[in-house]
């Protein structure tokens, strides 16, 4: 009578801690590493985001400038020490930490605008290939392989050197580069839930197939893509960086740590090594944190685990 008793109650509980949230969620707080990366990813985002609240100087407003500070080292200020300048100052004089967080604004910004886009428009078209298939199928993959075959970096610095420098044309050169693994992640999840008995039984109560696609397909195609879309963040953000490095990226006016680190990287050998070394360790921290993130929902993202 007491097992009976008690086997109702519990059913629901052991139900509830199966869900998968819950198990993605206790998986993914498992692992140390990637807890610290989330952690140092959420401060850098913060940090971006509050940067004219928590900088002593606008770095790109002349008024709050003087030439006489340019390059002073670390903790220093006409030869005393003080933590006015703690990271120190570049060629212009501006305090390289508000300039670091004010150009981790700008790579963010071009990372997850980049990614998020791109996300959109190739999940969209994979899953038109996967459903409407035929040339319409063929005519998207076949631009799919295009893209991929050529290097990122390549294509990035040709249409950069047509479109110019500027955020909105290095946001759309990588769209153009990125949307391709969306898509090709997209319609292969989508063929695969489309054979899905459940999809079959949709089609015989005559729901359209654009509902059949947004409230059945796409939610199970979303786990890979959310893992693409986190380690595409971290790549946009690399590329985004060597373009401003060579100069074909963002402008002076709005620089990012890729553009930071090619402001100093001349001055390196003379001693002058904080101009370039403290915007390329901030880039450093924020590529590793994502990928932390990244590297660990592909692990738990995937159903092969849960096997």
């Amino acid at each position: 009578m007491s097992g009976s008793a008690t086997t109702p109650a519990t059913a629901p509980a052991a139900l509830k801690r199966e869900s998968p949230w819950r198990r993605n969620v206790a998986e993914f707080m498992s692992s140390r590493t990637a807890v610290f990366g989330l952690i140092v990813a959420v401060l850098l985002i913060l940090a971006a985001l509050l940067a004219p609240w928590i900088t002593p100087q606008n770095p790109y407003d002349l008024n709050q400038l003087d030439v006489l500070d340019a390059r002073l080292p670390p903790g220093t200020e006409n030869g005393l020490a003080t933590f006015k300048y703690w990271l120190g100052t570049d060629g212009q004089g501006r305090d390289l930490y508000s300039s670091i967080l004010y150009g981790l604004r700008i790579s963010l910004m071009v990372g997850v605008g980049s990614a998020v886009i791109a996300g959109l428009v190739g999940t969209l078209l994979g899953l038109i290939a996967a459903y409407a298939g035929g040339r319409v199928d063929a005519l998207i993959m076949r631009v799919v392989d295009l893209i991929l075959s050529f290097p990122s970096i390549l294509v990035a610095m040709m249409i950069l050197a047509y479109l110019g420098k500027g955020v909105g044309n290095v946001v759309l050169t990588l769209v153009l580069l990125e949307w391709a693994y969306y898509a090709r992640t997209a319609r292969g999840q989508a063929l695969v839930e489309r054979r899905r008995e459940y999809v079959e039984a949709a089609r015989c109560l005559d729901i359209p197939n654009w509902r059949i696609v947004l409230r059945h397909i796409l939610p199970n195609c979303l786990p890979p893509l959310i893992v693409i879309g986190t380690l595409q963040i971290a790549r946009a953000i690399t590329l985004e960086a060597t373009l401003s490095f060579l100069g074909l990226g963002v402008p002076v006016t709005e620089p990012s740590l890729g553009l930071l680190i090619s402001n100093g990287y001349q001055t390196m050998l003379s001693g002058q090594y904080w101009i370039s070394f403290y915007p390329g360790i901030a880039l450093l921290v924020t590529l590793v944190a994502i990928n932390l993130v990244g590297d660990r929902l592909r692990d738990v993202l995937n159903p092969r685990t849960h096997k």
